[in-house]
């Protein structure tokens, strides 16, 4: 992966665990990561961490459902580092208040709570691809990598609005694609990754109990998945590095799922 050296990838919700993984891997293989995140302490964490491997990079508070921070970001990555090559759409989540269950029906969740999820989702994806993509355009090449999810493919239980923002992500992954070739470059490529089941801050609640043994959603899952585990960040990367990579010049459009073969297996 020696073409990817020196090449600038911007990373949103870059201090979250899976794109945390994702920036320390870009780092080792002589990246500049630039990292986007709402909690800026959370970034400069793994800023530390990908600067003790030698590699270099910034932490930029940045609230991605603000234009005026992504501008901001985009500014002081350009200042820093003359130019912008990837763009990495990783903020993301779910919220237990937009989540249906036994204390709280379909009926009774709160419009500002769904708007929030879908928003963070759909938008959080959207308007960077703007802000950042247009630096893309002027230089005539650059990769624009998203984060999709199962939700996607089926919508999960419990979750309306991160699956319909999913879904949304997905069908903006090709939309865009396609606008970026045929309007401006075809050297501008769009993918995304569709991560199985991983365990992160924002749904633990709904795989583990308080002593860290499975919920009966937690068993469902490992039972639909060949694999039979949870997914490990660094399951991620190779995907990641190759669709960013020159190998994958004529890869765009796609949505690759990393699940360990849940979307897959029908449960029979």
């Amino acid at each position: 992966m020696s073409e990817l050296e020196n090449k600038v990838a911007v990373i949103t919700g870059g201090g979250g665990i899976l794109c945390g993984m994702i920036a320390q891997a870009l780092g080792r293989l002589g990246l500049r990561v630039v990292l986007l995140d709402i909690h800026k302490e959370n970034a400069e964490s793994i800023l530390q961490q990908v600067e003790a491997m030698g590699g270099r990079g910034l932490a930029v508070e940045t609230n991605v459902l603000q234009r005026e921070d992504l501008d901001q970001a985009r500014d002081e990555t350009i200042n820093a580092f003359g130019r912008i090559d990837i763009l990495i759409n990783g903020a993301g989540g779910s919220h237990p208040k937009a989540t249906t269950g036994a204390e709280q029906s379909f009926f009774d969740l709160p419009e500002e709570e769904i708007r929030a999820v879908f928003d963070l989702n759909f938008l959080g994806t959207f308007l960077p691809s703007e802000v950042f993509g247009r630096s893309m355009v002027d230089r005539g090449e650059g990769v624009i990598l998203n984060i999709s999810s199962m939700s996607a493919f089926r919508p999960l239980t419990r979750v309306p609005a991160y699956s319909a923002a999913k879904a949304a992500v997905s069908n903006f992954t090709q939309w865009l694609a396609v606008h970026m070739a045929q309007e401006y470059s075809p050297r501008i490529r769009v993918n995304a990754i569709a991560p199985g089941f991983f365990i992160t801050a924002q749904n633990r609640f709904l795989l583990q109990d308080e002593n860290g043994n499975l919920t009966e959603r937690g068993q469902k899952i490992l039972a639909h998945t060949p694999a039979a585990r949870f997914g490990k960040p660094e399951d991620l990367l190779s995907a990641v590095e190759w669709l960013l990579s020159p190998r994958s010049a004529f890869v765009t459009g796609i949505v690759i799922p990393i699940d360990g073969g849940f979307s897959a297996y029908s449960g029979v």
